[in-house]
Formats: structure tokens, C-alpha cells, sequence
């Protein structure tokens, strides 16, 4: 199979039952969380979204679906609506937001989980007045990866959250910002809440501290094998894919961002040959995705070229995505550490 044959269309439905937590954390909650004893942050937020998702317990939809959440509306607010997670990549936000939709007494079809990216394309994909209309009924929206790249977007999933919060929807997000703009990667609580218009009331920023867990007492990734160990792999693993890097870039560019879940369909690993750097900011922001995609699927990466901390250039590094791009080598790594029994079989 070859990603650059495939072309996925999603329809609006599928769209909306996929707002669940992707298969990676899938069955993962905040007692399975490991916490590091040296950050103190970390042990702190667990206890503070599991009293978060205890009380979102009194809120109830009717079994038609139709919003109503509280028998009578509380005289005044009784704390906010809605937390974000700030931190660095590698620190477990994903987990500890996906533990917070587990843990959130709701059954499933009243509680949404998606990244920013996959919000805005249900946006496009429905409409602004039907998302609002199909989203108003839940208990809990979860936001993964906030983006604060895109001001039109920005501003539309600010419009959108600022309605889903008059009809009484939680909010949980983790951020996505422009560290070079907010100095030394660490996020700026109320440049976030400007950039959600109108929200700061309802968001409590939780800060969370520490290294890369997925990195933390691990073997150093393999070296990238050779074209052909990578090739005789791919041939021998049912279900695995194999593109030629430089091509699947290209193909990359022809692909809605939205649509790189499905473009991983069915796949048990990725295999790449002539890995080298991206050559562009836009092609660097689209790997980015797609590896945040097969990460989430759990999908093992094999590869030959140069090795994934090798992808992006000194100043892609330095610059305003560099959160992104480290975020993208810690993952990539992780994978092909997944794959390396691939070859070894």
C-alpha cells in the first residue's frame, strides 16, 4: 500500500462520531497516569481534573438530544466552565485531557473530543449554526492542540466555544501557541484567554511541568535502517505501507490536514525511504499533523535517510513552530522505536 495513493473524503458524520479520544488513549485515565515526583504540577493536576469531571455530574441532557441542562439555571456561577492545560510537549496533557473525558460522567454521545484542526474542519464541514446546534447538547468538549497560528481560525472556534459556553457546554483544552512570540516556550496564560474572545471567566489554566515522558528512561531510538531493509519490511508486514518520503511530502501537499486520520486507515505501520529534511515551513507544519495522526493511531514508523531529530532545520527550530516541530520529533521517535521489531523479525 502507498499513502500516496490514497485520497480520503470524510463525510460530516463520520466527523462527529470520531470525537472520541484516538485509539492510543482510548483506555487510558488519570490513575494510570505516572506523574514525575520531581514536578509537583503534575501530581496537582490530576487531583484538579478529577474534581473538575466530578462536577460536571449535575448536568443532564433529555433523551431526545435537545439541550437542557440544568432543571432550573444556578443564581450565579459556581466556578469556571472550563481548563486548559499548558505545558510542554511530552508532559501528558494528551492523557491527562483524554482521562478527563473518561472520567466525565456522561455517556459518550454526550462529550466530544477532537484537535483544534478536526473543530474547525466539522465548522466547514456543517456550518457554524448546525456545529452549535449539534455540539450544545454535550456535557464536555475537549480540545487537543489548540492553535493560536491561524487568527481566522482563531476567532471562528472563539465565536463557537463562546456560544457552546451560554448553553452550558464544559471546555477542556490543551494549548498550542507560538513560543518564540512568548519567550523561552513557556505559555502566556492571558495571551491565550485574549485570543479566546470573551472566554477568560470560564477557563482555569493549569500549568504542568516537566520532561518528555516519552523519553524519560528509554533506549535512544534506532538509527534509520537502509532503503532496502525498510522496503523487505514493509513487503513482509501485512497492512503496512511504503512511500518514498520526498513523494509523500508532495502528496501531503494535496491532502486536507483534516483528512490525515483517514489517511492512515487500516494501516499497521508507515514505512518510509529517503527520509531528508522538509524543505519549507508549510510542508513542516503538514508533517506535523500527520505525525500527531499516526501517533494517536499508534501506528509504528520505519524509515531510512537521516534520523527524525534531523527533519527540521536549525532556524524551523529556532523559530515561532518550535513547540510543534519538537513535539513531532518526540512522537516520530517514539514510533520508531515501535517499528524497529519490524525489521528484526
Amino acid at each position: 500500500m502507498s499513502l500516496c495513493a490514497r485520497e480520503p473524503h470524510v463525510p460530516a458524520d463520520r466527523l462527529v462520531a470520531e470525537m472520541v479520544p484516538p485509539p492510543r488513549f482510548d483506555s487510558v485515565r488519570f490513575d494510570t497516569y505516572i506523574p514525575d515526583p520531581n514536578q509537583p504540577s503534575q501530581i496537582d493536576a490530576v487531583k484538579i481534573l478529577g474534581g473538575f469531571a466530578e462536577g460536571l455530574g449535575g448536568a443532564h441532557a433529555t433523551g431526545s438530544g435537545k439541550r437542557r441542562w440544568f432543571a432550573r439555571k444556578p443564581a450565579a456561577p459556581t466556578g469556571p466552565r472550563g481548563v486548559y492545560l499548558d505545558g510542554g510537549y511530552g508532559v501528558g496533557k494528551t492523557h491527562l485531557l483524554a482521562s478527563l473525558w473518561h472520567a466525565t460522567p456522561a455517556e459518550p454521545a454526550l462529550k466530544a473530543f477532537g484537535t483544534f484542526v478536526e473543530l474547525t474542519n466539522l465548522v466547514g464541514a456543517l456550518g457554524f449554526q448546525q456545529t452549535v446546534k449539534t455540539l450544545s447538547g454535550h456535557r464536555l468538549l475537549c480540545i487537543d492542540e489548540f492553535e493560536l497560528d491561524d487568527p481566522g481560525d482563531t476567532v471562528l472556534v472563539s465565536s463557537l466555544l463562546s456560544r457552546l459556553v451560554e448553553e452550558g457546554v464544559a471546555l477542556a483544552a490543551t494549548s498550542n501557541t507560538l513560543p518564540g512570540k512568548l519567550g523561552e516556550g513557556r505559555f502566556a496564560a492571558a495571551d491565550f484567554l485574549r485570543e479566546i474572545q470573551g472566554l477568560s471567566a470560564h477557563f482555569r489554566p493549569l500549568r504542568i511541568d516537566g520532561e518528555d515522558y516519552r523519553h524519560r528512561g528509554l533506549p535512544e531510538a534506532p538509527a534509520p535502517f537502509s532503503d532496502e531493509q525498510v522496503t523487505k519490511a514493509a513487503y513482509a508486514t501485512p497492512g503496512a505501507s511504503l512511500d518514498d518520503f520526498p513523494h509523500l511530502l508532495d502528496h501531503l501537499a494535496r491532502v486536507h490536514p483534516s483528512r490525515y486520520g483517514a489517511l492512515t486507515d487500516g494501516l499497521t505501520a508507515v514505512c518510509l525511504t529517503d527520509v531528508r529534511p522538509v524543505p519549507d515551513q508549510s510542508t513542516a507544519l503538514r508533517l506535523v499533523v500527520l505525525a500527531d495522526r499516526l501517533y494517536d493511531r499508534e501506528v509504528p514508523v520505519l524509515a531510512s535517510g537521516l534520523p527524525f531529530d534531523r527533519l527540521f532545520s536549525e532556524e524551523m527550530l529556532k523559530g515561532g513552530y518550535r513547540k510543534k516541530y519538537f513535539r513531532a520529533i518526540s512522537r516520530l521517535t517514539a514510533l520508531a522505536r515501535d517499528a524497529k521489531g519490524l525489521v528484526e523479525q
